[in-house]
């Protein structure tokens, strides 16, 4: 790979430490930060306590306290069915200007051991992890070791020709057209499969659903093909490149892209489904064990040290890198989809949104972003029922509290 990059590749180098020593920066600064969180302790819900202080480039006022509590009591009646040492959990957080407006859990992580959820248990994200992994591809990027244009053939050498037409822009933004490993999978398959039993099934295809670019269809293959090649890149396994790239420069001291016997996984969280008799343990698949396209699992906490990053206030990218994220894929035709890199954006009740949902057995999570009122709102969840409009309903109690006293801020 690097002999590809050939005379740029002193600069690469260059690029690649500097990008180093801003991690490195970043790790000594998340020690400081932790003890600066204002954490809620045993308590599983809280508010903000300072609602009025607010960055000096709003002109509007923030909420008011009652305007909170008020949007609080919304967002608690309508989470009133997790709540109960017999329910598999949710964990709900809000963030306005930068600031924690709303934290709350409810329900249990783990049924069989009776242990609830609160912002330290550790959900399996899904396909919130997408963001995750289109963050260590940028990050690659900006050092010069990988270029968005660059294809599957020149990266991995034995992919068959049709490789030689995706790039990893493709991959990112799921124009690709690569076949879903899901449906390549046999009846009888009994063992988990991981991102390099993905790669190889897509290594023995001859073709795709459509001409790379032409079409937008949502692709697990692809966010695990890019798994891989991190690895390719890197020479390391992608859960080290999330772990000392993302997740120690950030503080998020207990989120992993969890590799069953390898990694620790503390306080987590076991999905669940409803059954006749009940809520029946349902928390692992033969897709589990992939890992670029859904594998992290965080807390409530430390999805919220990521908050900081989408929204602007904490940098592991440039600003521009950043910005592109959210920027609608273009198609060969040139209409535009509606998605970026590793982010849904369109539009609710006529406002600019960035979403992403993540389902797997036994979790439901998402995460909505409105930067016109600089609001973002995470709901995750060990239960496999939760509805779309049961997160717009959380997400109407939170615009009608914000929405007019919202003011520019953030990168998001």
């Amino acid at each position: 790979m690097s002999a590809r990059l050939g005379p740029r590749q002193m600069a690469n180098r260059a690029a690649w430490l500097r990008s180093e020593r801003r991690a490195r920066q970043l790790k000594r600064r998340s020690r400081w930060r932790r003890l600066a969180i204002a954490g809620c302790g045993a308590l599983a819900v809280s508010f903000l306590a300072c609602a009025g202080r607010v960055p000096e480039e709003y002109s509007r006022p923030a909420p008011s306290r009652e305007a909170i509590e008020s949007m609080a009591s919304r967002v608690e009646s309508l989470l009133r069915e997790y709540a109960g040492v017999d329910q598999p959990g949710a964990c709900v957080l809000v963030r306005h200007r930068g600031t924690r407006l709303y934290r709350g859990c409810y329900g249990m992580a783990d049924l069989e051991r009776g242990e609830p959820a609160d912002t330290r248990t550790n959900f399996r994200l899904a396909s919130l992890t997408k963001q995750m992994t289109a963050m260590a591809i940028i990050q690659l990027v900006e050092a010069g070791r990988l270029g968005y244009e660059t294809t599957l053939a020149e990266i991995f050498q034995d992919f068959p020709a049709y490789g030689e037409r995706i790039t990893v822009r493709h991959l990112l933004t799921h124009t690709s057209g690569l076949i879903a490993y899901e449906d390549l999978l046999p009846e009888d398959q009994t063992q988990q499969v991981k991102d390099v039993d993905v790669l190889r099934m897509m290594m023995e295809q001859d073709s795709t659903y459509f001409e790379s670019g032409s079409q937008f269809r949502y692709s697990n293959s692809g966010y695990a093909v890019l798994a891989m090649v991190i690895e390719k890149v890197t020479g390391e396994r992608f859960a080290a490149v999330l772990a000392d790239r993302i997740f120690e420069p950030l503080g998020m001291r207990h989120t992993v892209a969890h590799e069953e016997g390898v990694s620790t996984l503390y306080r987590r969280a076991f999905g669940y489904t409803r059954g006749e008799g009940g809520w029946e343990f349902s928390d692992q698949s033969l897709t589990s064990a992939v890992l670029g396209d859904g594998g992290v699992y965080s807390s409530l906490e430390d999805v919220e040290r990521w908050l900081k990053v989408v929204e602007g206030r904490t940098r592991l990218v440039d600003p521009e890198s950043l910005r592109q994220t959210f920027v609608p894929a273009k198609l060969t035709s040139g209409e535009t989809v509606e998605y970026g890199i590793g982010w849904y954006v369109d539009e609710y009740d006529g406002r600019a949104r960035y979403r992403h949902s993540g389902s797997t057995r036994g979790f439901r999570n998402a995460v909505q972003r409105f930067p016109e009122e600089d609001l973002t709102i995470v709901f995750l969840s060990n239960r496999n029922e939760v509805s779309d409009a049961l997160v717009d309903a959380i997400a109407d109690a939170c615009l009608e509290v914000t929405s007019h006293t919202s003011g520019s801020g953030g990168a998001g």
